[in-house]
């Protein structure tokens, strides 16, 4: 390696330590800069992992979302921001993949214990489906995210704690208030009706 060489990489190495040094601190450019330096190394791990661009794509915004809330947590003197970075994404894949063997067995169970004829249900009101569909894309982003996690993803509220990185009755809260907004509005449009 020549000299101008070494000096190109320690120039890189301190511009890196820079940009790690002011993600830290919460300097949001800095979290873009993050982003677009190490979302692709992600996206490509989930994707060869998971198999599933969809699944991917949530991986990577949770390993963000999981590193930017968690940021006063990494210790550059432990290992570099990447690796750290990576680290999450591992058991993002991780969790992912759990998700989709507790789904496989949930499945598989219910193929065994159900009869075909148990299957058939009553017609399903699409006027409601598409009522209570709206009535959540009402909600605030974060209590949506956790109604969706809780009613459709059928997980506990100390899993969601988790999984956003959120104080277990700040969970809770949201479900309670987004339950009692969410009743209050289709009881005014069942009475309209």
């Amino acid at each position: 390696m020549s000299a101008r060489d070494a000096a190109a990489a320690s120039e890189s190495a301190d511009a890196e330590a820079a940009w790690d040094a002011r993600f830290i601190t919460g300097d949001e450019r800095a979290l873009e800069h993050v982003y677009r330096r190490w979302s692709p190394v992600v996206f490509t791990l989930a994707l060869r992992s998971l198999g599933d661009r969809t699944d991917a794509e949530d991986v990577t915004q949770k390993t963000f979302v999981s590193a930017w809330t968690s940021r006063a947590s990494f210790d550059p003197s432990r290992a570099r921001l990447s690796t750290w970075i990576v680290a999450i994404a591992k058991r993002r894949i991780a969790d992912t993949h759990e998700a989709r063997a507790r789904v496989r067995a949930l499945q598989e169970q219910l193929q065994r214990v159900t009869r075909p004829d148990d299957l058939v249900t009553d017609e399903v009101d699409l006027g409601e489906t598409v009522l209570v569909a709206q009535e959540m894309e009402r909600l605030e982003p974060d209590a949506r995210r956790v109604m969706r996690m809780a009613f459709f993803d059928d997980l506990t509220h100390q899993e969601i704690s988790r999984r956003l990185d959120m104080p277990l009755g700040t969970v809770k809260s949201h479900i309670r208030r987004s339950l009692e907004r969410m009743r209050t509005r289709l009881e005014v449009t069942h009475a309209a009706h």
